[in-house]
C-alpha cells in the first residue's frame, strides 16, 4: 500500500469525527435531543474505524516474538476500544438523546440523563484507555523493524488519546483532539511506509 493511500486511510475517520464535533451540540437540552441523538446514531460506525490507524501499519502476520505478541496486544485493545466506545455512545448518545426529546415537558431532566451520561462515560474512559494500550503496543511491535521514525506518531498519539479521554469530540479540545489522532496516524504511517521503502530500496 502507498504511504499516500495510507495516510489517506488512517486521517479519514478521525477527520470526519474532527468535523463532527464541530456540529455537535455543547449540551443535552429538549432542543437538542434529536440532533444529539441522530448525530450520535449517525457516528456509530464512525468511531471503531479510528482503529484503521492502528490496524494499517500492523498490517501482517504476527511472528512468534516480542514484536509479534505486540501486535496482538495491539488488535486486542483496537477490539476493546471499538467495543466499549460504541457503548458510550450508544448509552451517553443515542439512549440519552432519545429519552430527553421524549421526557414530559414538566419533568426534571437531570434524573432523566445523569445515570446514562455516569454510564456513558466510564465505557467511553474504558475504551479510551484500551487506544491508548493499542498505540503503546503498537509502537512495540513497529520499533524493532521501523525503528525511530514511527516515534513521533505515537508521541502525537499518545499525547491526543490522554486528550480523548475525557474531551469526546466537543468542541474545541475534542476536535482539536481528533486532529491530534489523524496527525498521529498519519506520522506514524508515514514513518512505517518511509522505513518499508527504504529497506526494499537497499535490497534491490
Amino acid at each position: 500500500m502507498s504511504t499516500i493511500r495510507s495516510t489517506a486511510l488512517v486521517t479519514a475517520a478521525p477527520l470526519l469525527l474532527a468535523a463532527a464535533g464541530i456540529a455537535h451540540p455543547h449540551g443535552l437540552s429538549r432542543s437538542t435531543a434529536a440532533d444529539w441523538a441522530h448525530l450520535h446514531i449517525a457516528l456509530l460506525p464512525v468511531f471503531p474505524l479510528l482503529t484503521i490507524g492502528l490496524l494499517v501499519p500492523l498490517w501482517h502476520r504476527p511472528r512468534l516474538d516480542l514484536a509479534g505478541v505486540a501486535t496482538v496486544v495491539a488488535w486486542v485493545g483496537a477490539f476493546v476500544y471499538a467495543a466499549f466506545y460504541t457503548g458510550l455512545d450508544a448509552v451517553a448518545g443515542i439512549a440519552a438523546g432519545t429519552a430527553v426529546e421524549h421526557a414530559a415537558g414538566t419533568a426534571a431532566l437531570g434524573p432523566v440523563k445523569r445515570p446514562l451520561y455516569d454510564t456513558g462515560e466510564a465505557l467511553g474512559q474504558a475504551g479510551a484507555y484500551a487506544l491508548i494500550a493499542a498505540v503503546v503496543a503498537t509502537a512495540v511491535a513497529l520499533l524493532p523493524r521501523h525503528g525511530a521514525r514511527i516515534l513521533p506518531g505515537t508521541i502525537v498519539l499518545l499525547v491526543a488519546g490522554w486528550s480523548f479521554v475525557d474531551s469526546h469530540i466537543f468542541w474545541p479540545r475534542g476536535v482539536w483532539t481528533m486532529l491530534g489522532l489523524a496527525l498521529g496516524f498519519a506520522l506514524l504511517a508515514w514513518g512505517a511506509g518511509r522505513s518499508a521503502s527504504s529497506t526494499r530500496v537497499s535490497l534491490k
